[in-house]
């Protein structure tokens, strides 16, 4: 089990690194046009490719923040359960939300699939395909599902959810960041 969890928790850090890339990019693109603009000079297709990359940043950290306790959730309610109906409202909780994760990552599949195949290019200046940057939202779900699934099997074991041990931890630590 070792390998596995090293395996998932390198994934969802992967994929929070690209989406910090993705970040990165947009300042870049937006420093670039304000740059240039000065030599009025335009970087062609920076709104889309801007627009691309806030996609891309928003959905590849989705399962990193899930994990780390960081995306709202039931917490208010399910705290007020005690341990043993917490378990099971906690584990209703994540199959609600495999279930809306799944038909959200079939669906934007379905979606960059479609436009691989018809060969679907952006309206801008650049005519981007459109496939690549819609490829980040079911790659950021999918992954998003492989971590509810992950916390529902821990759940179902009878381990407290990593992403509440993660809230208690910056808690401990007087760190109140997230919970704004």
């Amino acid at each position: 089990m070792p390998i596995l969890r090293r395996t998932l928790d390198g994934l969802y850090a992967l994929a929070a690194g690209l989406a910090a890339l993705s970040l990165l990019g947009i300042f870049l693109i937006m420093v670039a046009q304000m740059l240039l603009r000065q030599f009025g000079v335009q970087v062609p297709g920076s709104d889309d490719l801007s627009a691309f990359l806030c996609v891309a940043t928003t959905f590849l950290a989705l399962a990193a923040t899930f994990k780390r306790g960081e995306l709202i959730r039931v917490g208010m309610v399910l705290e007020r359960f005690p341990p043993a109906a917490r378990r099971g409202a906690e584990l209703l909780a994540l199959t609600l939300a495999a279930l809306i994760v799944g038909y959200i990552t079939f669906w934007t599949g379905q979606d960059a699939l479609f436009s691989w195949e018809i060969e679907e290019v952006a309206q801008g200046t650049v005519p981007f395909l459109l496939w690549v940057p819609k490829l980040a939202m079911p790659l950021g779900a999918g992954l998003l599902l492989v971590a509810i699934l992950d916390e529902w099997i821990q759940v179902a074991a009878g381990l407290r959810p990593t992403y509440v041990l993660a809230a208690e931890d910056r808690a401990a630590r007087g760190d109140f960041s997230a919970e704004v």
